[in-house]
């Protein structure tokens, strides 16, 4: 299988992207992307990985997102390798508009699995495809920050760049 991969800036430092022909398989800080390379490499097997291309025109839609234009990323297909259950979680995230974040637990009720709290929490944290698909929007059901593999000084300012922190989040 032929990925692309480029890299980018960002306010919060270098990016690593990663796709196949049809969707990113990888959005990921430079200093966390080879965690998320091994697990791209165990799920598709033998990869070839071509830099320099900008799979998806995805460095455009960040750039945008970045300097203000929050919904620009939603265009960009995402395809990311995990299992049927995580892949589902992958796809709620996607419907989170920026400005919001909803629980942990909101986000179980919502794919009809109100006890799978943990489960939920896992696949959010096994997300490759980070910002694209909005892991930073979920929070405690206190409305305090909890894990994002980035920090969360990055969640921090992913979501008051959305309009979304509070005094809470802080």
């Amino acid at each position: 299988m032929r990925l692309s991969r480029t890299r980018m800036k960002c306010p919060l430092g270098s990016i690593e992207i990663v796709a196949t022909e049809t969707g990113l398989c990888m959005v990921e800080f430079a200093a966390h992307a080879e965690r998320y390379l091994r697990t791209i490499a165990a799920r598709y097997g033998e990869v070839a990985i071509v830099d320099g291309e900008d799979p998806h025109d995805a460095v455009a839609a960040l750039e945008a997102y970045f300097a203000g234009d929050l919904r620009a990323i939603d265009r960009l297909p995402a395809e990311a390798p995990g299992t049927k259950f995580q892949r589902a979680v992958w796809a709620e995230l996607r419907g989170i508009p920026p400005g919001s974040t909803i629980s942990y637990q909101e986000l179980a009720r919502r794919l009809a699995r109100p006890t799978a709290t943990r489960a939920v929490g896992a696949a959010n944290g096994q997300n490759p495809v980070g910002i694209v698909v909005p892991c930073h929007r979920v929070i405690g059901a206190n409305g305090t920050l909890t894990g994002y593999s980035g920090g969360l000084d990055k969640k921090r300012w992913l979501l008051a760049h959305e309009g979304a922190i509070t005094s809470q989040l802080v």
